[in-house]
């Protein structure tokens, strides 16, 4: 029955990839192709790293209102584009080499990510202390970026405020090919692991107790979350609430926490999602909307809800 809903999402997602690559196609089909594919591989890619990323990290931190996100590696990487501009000035910011900046942008906030995941390595830490932290750093990156964007000059602040939201459509085909390396391996490790995801789902204590190396098995898993969230995050800029959303809903439709069909699920959900979005708004409100502002604002819908219903119980 549950191996049922997942075909039935795989084909949900090809008949998505179909519509993607060809409604609306017209013009010089060669070129407008090889737009699109570019562009569908980015939303893949940057959707299943999102997804699978949230999967392991709520597995390890036994949370399902989390997602490694949330704990200030979007403030980061808005700091970081403030100040770049404040650094170099808008000619040099748009001057500056992409591949370069990815590289930057990847490796400052998987720093980031491990050092505020190094905690959890311990057989006892405190999740409260671990989001708080995680808090108290993503206002301080924001008052930062406020602050860099009262010193600018108001044109250098119009080049970098587009980087405030996810952009889905700019993508170079060479960072694209970077991240989509990354996200494949990181899935095939992950996916080879599944069984290994089950037993620390039960904790420190009862995965110790059938053999499972805590501290090396945490770090193999919170280096690749890391590298997942670095990598989809310095492609199309922050997405704080895509994972917690595409992962609660992949939970519903197979209506199990085993990571053989969880995985799966929420990288089939990530896909529909982010591609069905992106049909609709472009094709039936005709752009009336950017994808990354639509799914943040649902997403933090599902967090808040999420909250509450945890809050009751």
């Amino acid at each position: 029955m549950l191996e049922k809903r997942l075909l039935t999402m795989a084909v949900a997602a090809l008949i998505a990839v179909i519509a993607f690559m060809t409604i609306g196609l017209r013009g010089n089909i060669a070129f407008a192709l090889e737009l699109r594919a570019v562009r569908l591989v980015t939303l893949i890619q940057v959707g299943v790293a999102i997804a699978i990323s949230t999967v392991v990290f709520q597995t390890v931190t036994a949370n399902r209102v989390l997602t490694p996100q949330i704990m200030g590696l979007d403030a980061l990487y808005l700091f970081g584009q403030m100040a770049l501009v404040l650094a170099l000035g808008s000619v040099g910011y748009v001057a500056l080499d992409p591949r370069l900046k990815f590289a930057g942008e990847a490796g400052l906030m998987m720093v980031m990510a491990l050092v505020l995941f190094l905690p959890m390595l311990r057989r006892r830490f405190d999740i409260g202390l671990l989001l708080l932290t995680g808090v108290v750093l993503g206002v301080l990156f924001r008052s930062l970026a406020s602050l860099i964007a009262r010193l600018i000059d108001p044109n250098e602040f119009a080049v970098v405020q587009g980087s405030s939201y996810a952009d889905f459509n700019t993508v170079r085909p060479d960072l694209v090919v970077i991240g989509l390396v990354v996200t494949t391996i990181a899935a095939i490790i992950l996916w080879r692991q599944r069984h290994l995801l089950d037993i620390v789902a039960l904790g420190a204590d009862s995965a110790t107790g059938l053999g499972v190396s805590w501290t090396k098995a945490l770090t193999g898993l919170l280096l690749l979350v890391a590298a997942l969230v670095a990598v989809s995050t310095a492609l199309v800029g922050p997405v704080t609430f895509f994972g917690l959303l595409v992962v609660a809903l992949a939970e519903r439709i197979v209506d199990s926490r085993r990571h053989h069909l969880l995985l799966p699920a929420a990288m089939l959900t990530a896909v529909i999602v982010l591609l069905g979005g992106q049909m609709v708004l472009q094709h039936l409100l005709g752009g009336a909307a950017t994808l990354g502002v639509v799914i943040e604002f649902v997403g933090g819908l599902v967090f808040l809800a999420m909250l509450i219903t945890t809050s009751k119980r």
